[in-house]
């Protein structure tokens, strides 16, 4: 056997070898970066910041009839019209009256006709964080009964910790549809 064919022969087993732990690797390697904090409930949570387009403060929500709760209505953005979606009645967390601080994080999400922006209300945007890799670390299981797909890992922070979330999996395929349907 030649050392060409030997070289082939070795590139050829390389690419047949599993691939589990660099897959891995790479999946942790992409949830590092920078993060658009946010509190809720007295609970700190991130969201990629390449998925914010914008940050506004409170205004007037028309109100959409035959919505969920947690729809609060729809925005007049610009001369473009954005769902809103209050993230504490989303993850069943009890309402309060909005504040000074209350805002809302106009986010685009992927969909299956594409991508949709939708504003989510949250109490208020603290900062960006860089968070690296090693800080964050895969959500914990708690059984079988709980979807926790829209938590992309848990962030180590000062002492406490920040939920990151996949914000592509916090609406289900049929709210992003009925949403879409609203504009």
């Amino acid at each position: 056997m030649t050392e060409t064919q030997t070289t082939e022969q070795t590139r050829n087993s390389e690419d047949m070898i599993p691939q589990g732990d660099a897959a891995e690797t790479s999946s942790r390697e992409n949830r590092a970066g920078k993060y658009l904090t946010f509190t809720m409930a007295e609970e700190d949570y991130g969201i990629g910041i390449l998925k914010v387009k914008e940050i506004i403060g409170m205004q007037d929500i028309t109100p959409v009839p035959q919505t969920p709760e947690f729809v609060k209505g729809v925005i007049n953005l610009r001369g473009k019209v954005i769902p809103v979606v209050d993230l504490r009645l989303r993850f069943g967390i009890e309402a309060t009256e909005y504040t000074e601080r209350t805002c809302i994080i106009v986010v685009e999400i992927r969909s299956e006709s594409g991508t949709v922006q939708i504003g989510i209300v949250v109490d208020s945007v603290s900062e960006v964080m860089n968070i690296k890799e090693e800080e964050i670390e895969d959500t914990p299981t708690f059984g079988t009964r709980l979807d926790t797909d829209y938590i992309l890992g848990m962030a180590k922070m000062e002492g406490g910790v920040k939920i990151l979330l996949e914000i592509d999996r916090v609406l289900s395929g049929d709210d992003i549809a009925m949403l879409e349907g609203t504009t």
